[in-house]
């Protein structure tokens, strides 16, 4: 089968791998669609901060056979396959910091997400981390429910009112998740930034109040112009931009949110004036990955209708073009999301 993998810096392998070994608590899964995303992009194309290395975890599939003590799922179940499930015992996740869980980080899929099949492990199976998907929904739309609990368990970090404004830095698939979360959740203005022509343009197709260009030397007055001259409540940087966040501190309002959202290189720096985030009494969060109370929300999110991924989807590569897709990912040209199928 074949399996992708980071060769070396930029570089990304497509090998023939031997086919992975099932335990009995395990199911094996024939991936039918994995999307790329930013993390994946920084550990093929930057230096990555977290431990794994591994590509894929936006996997969706059909289980081609299951350990001999798996009784929920079943052969030809339809199912998205979450990569990490945390204890839920620690001190950490019993204080809601689930992604932080050494468990987490340890409980992968083998080899990886982005590889023509792959083995779930039984602590998935058993606790939460796979899904069974309807068929109306595609392989490619399940492919988008883990981005989309990422974006899910961002929305949890502070606090928001109906008829709030936010900006979104980064109009990315995420950030474009973030659009459309902003809009269910009632917000009465959206602003989005990016130095993407293609995707301001495409921002615009969703009614959001203005797409704004990045180096727009009037980006701040054109927000404050459109709130009242406070700024917008809540700022999502959904971009390593470390300018976007400096950007998102100066605009968001006295009393208002940022939410670090984008993956920031590995030593990354930002030398910033600290008295600007103490006197406007800004709520500065990040938020990594997403447990498995957010997949099931977002999962419910897509079988509601309340949230249309399948509209982000602009380019497919088969997996032997596994580097062919990275390369337009990390370009962006004329793309939103890009999912990888077998």
């Amino acid at each position: 089968m074949k399996t992708a993998s980071v060769k070396e810096p930029s570089i990304i392998s497509v090998d023939e791998t031997d086919n992975p070994r099932l335990g009995s608590g395990d199911i094996l899964v024939q991936m039918q669609a994995c999307g790329i995303c930013g993390s994946d992009l920084e550990k093929v194309f930057g230096n990555y901060g977290q431990p794994s290395m591994r590509l894929g975890h936006e996997p969706s599939g059909i289980i081609m056979a299951v350990g001999s003590d798996v009784t929920e799922f079943k052969n030809g179940d339809r199912v998205f396959t979450h990569h990490h499930v945390p204890c839920y015992d620690c001190h950490l996740c019993r204080h809601g910091n689930e992604t932080m869980c050494k468990k987490y980080s340890e409980t992968n899929l083998s080899p990886c997400g982005l590889s023509e099949e792959y083995v779930v492990p039984e602590w998935n199976v058993s606790n939460g981390g796979v899904l069974k998907i309807p068929d109306t929904i595609s392989y490619q739309e399940a492919a988008m429910i883990e981005p989309l609990a990422c974006c899910v368990r961002s929305w949890t970090k502070y606090s928001y009112s109906e008829g709030d404004s936010a900006a979104i830095f980064g109009v990315g698939p995420t950030g474009m998740m973030h659009v459309m979360l902003a809009q269910a959740k009632k917000f009465s203005k959206i602003f989005c930034f990016d130095i993407n022509e293609f995707r301001l343009d495409f921002a615009k197709k969703f009614d959001i109040t203005e797409s704004i260009h990045s180096a727009d030397k009037k980006r701040k007055q054109k927000i404050l112009d459109q709130t009242d001259g406070r700024g917008v409540d809540v700022a999502i940087v959904a971009t390593s931009s470390l300018k976007a966040l400096e950007d998102a501190i100066d605009m968001v309002r006295k009393g208002g949110a940022v939410m670090m959202f984008g993956v920031p290189s590995k030593g990354a720096m930002l030398e910033m004036d600290m008295s600007k985030i103490y006197s406007k009494e800004i709520t500065l969060v990040t938020s990594y990955a997403a447990s498995d109370n957010d997949t099931r929300e977002a999962l419910d999110l897509l079988k509601s209708s309340k949230i249309d991924v399948k509209q982000l989807i602009t380019h497919t590569y088969s997996i032997s073009d596994t580097q062919k897709a990275f390369d337009h990912a990390r370009s962006g040209e004329n793309a939103m999301k890009i999912i990888i199928t077998k």
